[in-house]
C-alpha cells in the first residue's frame, strides 16, 4: 500500500500529459482544417434576402459560338441547338463562313461578271430563325473568285480563303446584295435586331491583308458603309480580333474617318497567354484572364470617341488542358467567369454550343476536349448541366464578397444562389464546406438543391463504363443522357437560418429558397 500514492501520481501525471497531447492534437486539427490540409476549406456566406440588388442580365447564356455555316443545315446541329436553347435559352448564334463557296453566295458568269445565289444563305438563316435563335452574322469569308489571291487558304479543314477581295467595289456590291436580300426576305423589323460582325481574328492568320490592320480596317470601313446603305438600322461592327487586340486603334480609325461602328467585339479564352492578352509577362491565373481582358477593353471602349458602345465578347472558353471541356470543371470555372465578368460585358459568348465541328476535320470519337456542351452523338456533356443550373439565377444580384458564390432573387422574390468548388485540370483539390447563412428570411425556410459534380450530370464515367464506343448508337446516346439527367431538386429545410453546403472538387451547386 505504501507505493500506492507514488502509482496515483504517475497515473495523474500521465492523464494530464495525455490531455495536453489531445489538445495539442485539436489545435493542430483546427489549424490544418482551416488550411484545408485535411481534406476541408471552410468559408461563411451572409446572405441578407432584403439588400439591395443591382441589375443581373444572363449575359453568358445569350450568344453562342458553332464552327461554320454549312454546319448549320445538319440534323444533328439543329437537335444540339434544340437540346441547348432548353437549358440556357440561347438568343443568338455565331459562325464563320456564311460567304465560303461551299455556301454557293459569289460566282463570276463567263463574262466574268458577279452571279449572287443566297438559296443555303436562306436555309441556314430560316432554320435559326425557326428555333427561336437569331444570326450574329459574322461576315467571313472570302469566294475565291472574288479574292486577290485565290490560293490563301487558312489550314482549317475546310480551307477558307483569307484573301482581301480583287476588288472593293466587288466587295461592296457583295455586300449590299447580301444585305439587300435578307432585308427584303425578312424584314428590317427582324433583320435590325441581328448583329453584323465584320471578319473573324483579322489579326492573326485569318486575314492576308497586307499589312494586316491598314487593309483591315479598310475592309470594316467599305463593310459598314455598304451595310448602313441599305438600312442604317442595320448594325455592324468589330475588330472580332482573337486576345482582345486592336480595340484602341480600331475606334480611332472609325472615329477619326467617321465610319459606322455600333458594338465591339472580340475574342479571349482563359488559355491565351498573359503575353497575347496583355502584352506583359505578368502572372494571372487562367481562370482570371478572360475577365481581366474584358476590363481592359471595357476600358478602352470608355477612352475612346465611342465610350458607350456595347461590347460583345464573340469567343471564349475555359482553359482545355487535360481534355478539361469534357469534365465537370467547366461548371466551375463559368460560374467563377461570370462572377468576374459581371456588369462589364454585354454577351459573353461560350464558343462552341455543340461538338458539330470540323476545324480540324470530323470528329472522330466523343470526348476528345472539344469546346461544345454537346458531345458527337448529341450526347450531354457536363458543362450542358453547368448551363442549366447558371440559367436559373435570377436577374437581380445580392452583392457578397465572396469568390465561390453568386446570390441572386428572382422576379418572385425568391433568391437563387450559386456556389463552387474551382480546381484547375492540372491541380489537386480539396473539399469545401460553405455555410449559407440567411438573414430576413423565415429560419425554417425549405430550400432546393441541385449539384454537378462527380456524381451527379458527369458522362464520362458512364461512357467508361459503357466500354468507351468510338461512334454510340442512338440507344446508347439515350442511355447516357438518361443516367446523367439531373434527378428532381433535393427539398430540405433551413436550421436556424443556416445551410451547409459540402462542396467536393470542381462541385457546382444551385440553391433555391423562398420567397
Amino acid at each position: 500500500m505504501a507505493g500506492m500514492p507514488c502509482r496515483i501520481r504517475e497515473f495523474s501525471m500521465l492523464r494530464l500529459k495525455t490531455s495536453r497531447r489531445f489538445a495539442l492534437t485539436l489545435i493542430v486539427f483546427a489549424i490544418l482544417l482551416a488550411f484545408g490540409r485535411l481534406g476541408f476549406a471552410q468559408e461563411r456566406v451572409d446572405i441578407d434576402a432584403r439588400a439591395q440588388t443591382t441589375p443581373f442580365p444572363h449575359f453568358w447564356g445569350k450568344m453562342f459560338g458553332s464552327g461554320r455555316a454549312i454546319l448549320s443545315l445538319r440534323e444533328s446541329f439543329r437537335n444540339d441547338l434544340r437540346a441547348v436553347k432548353q437549358v440556357a435559352d440561347i438568343r443568338y448564334v455565331r459562325f464563320h463562313a456564311i460567304l465560303h463557296d461551299e455556301v454557293g453566295v459569289y460566282n463570276e458568269d463567263e463574262h466574268g461578271e458577279p452571279v449572287y445565289n443566297f438559296a443555303y444563305v436562306d436555309q441556314i438563316y430560316d432554320g435559326l430563325l425557326k428555333n427561336g435563335v437569331r444570326p450574329f452574322v459574322e461576315i467571313s469569308f472570302m469566294p475565291k473568285k472574288l479574292a486577290f489571291n485565290p490560293d490563301a487558304l487558312h489550314p482549317f479543314w475546310y480551307k477558307q480563303n483569307v484573301s482581301p477581295p480583287k476588288s472593293m467595289e466587288r466587295w461592296d456590291d457583295l455586300m449590299t446584295h447580301f444585305a439587300q436580300h435578307l432585308v427584303d426576305r425578312y424584314g428590317i423589323e427582324e433583320v435590325s435586331k441581328w448583329y453584323f460582325e465584320v471578319w473573324n481574328e483579322p489579326n492573326i492568320d485569318f486575314w492576308d491583308g497586307i499589312p494586316r490592320q491598314k487593309s483591315y480596317f479598310d475592309l470594316y470601313a467599305h463593310t459598314a458603309r455598304a451595310l448602313k446603305k441599305v438600312n442604317p438600322q442595320l448594325r455592324v461592327g468589330g475588330p472580332a480580333t482573337a486576345a482582345a487586340a486592336w480595340i484602341s486603334d480600331f475606334l480611332k480609325f472609325t472615329a477619326d474617318n467617321h465610319v459606322p461602328v455600333d458594338f465591339v467585339s472580340t475574342h479571349g479564352y482563359a488559355d491565351d497567354t498573359v503575353e497575347n492578352l496583355f502584352g506583359t509577362n505578368e502572372d494571372i491565373p487562367m481562370d482570371d484572364r478572360v475577365c481581366r481582358a474584358v476590363a481592359k477593353v471595357r476600358g478602352e471602349i470608355k477612352s475612346s470617341a465611342e465610350p458607350n458602345l456595347p461590347l460583345f465578347w464573340t469567343e471564349w472558353n475555359v482553359q482545355g488542358m487535360n481534355e478539361s471541356r469534357d469534365t465537370i470543371f467547366v461548371g466551375p470555372a463559368l460560374a467563377n467567369t461570370v462572377r468576374q465578368c459581371d456588369g462589364m460585358v454585354d454577351m459573353l459568348s461560350f464558343w462552341t454550343f455543340s461538338d458539330v465541328f470540323e476545324e480540324g476535320g470530323p470528329i472522330p470519337k466523343p470526348f476528345i476536349g472539344m469546346f461544345g456542351l454537346r458531345a458527337e452523338g448529341g450526347i450531354n456533356k457536363p458543362s450542358f448541366y453547368a448551363y442549366g443550373l447558371l440559367h436559373q439565377l435570377g436577374d437581380a444580384r445580392l452583392a457578397n464578397a465572396s469568390k465561390n458564390v453568386i446570390v441572386t432573387k428572382a422576379s418572385d422574390g425568391g433568391l437563387a444562389i450559386a456556389a463552387w468548388n474551382l480546381v484547375d485540370p492540372d491541380q489537386h483539390g480539396a473539399t469545401r464546406q460553405i455555410d449559407l447563412v440567411f438573414h430576413n428570411l423565415p429560419a425554417a425556410s425549405r430550400v432546393t438543391i441541385q449539384r454537378v459534380d462527380d456524381e451527379h450530370g458527369n458522362v464520362l464515367p458512364h461512357y467508361a463504363a459503357m466500354g468507351k464506343p468510338l461512334s454510340p448508337t442512338p440507344n446508347q446516346v439515350e442511355e447516357l443522357n438518361r443516367e446523367t439527367a439531373l434527378p428532381t431538386p433535393e427539398q430540405i429545410s433551413l436550421q436556424g437560418g443556416r445551410l451547409q453546403l459540402t462542396l467536393s472538387p470542381n462541385a457546382l451547386v444551385l440553391v433555391k429558397a423562398g420567397p
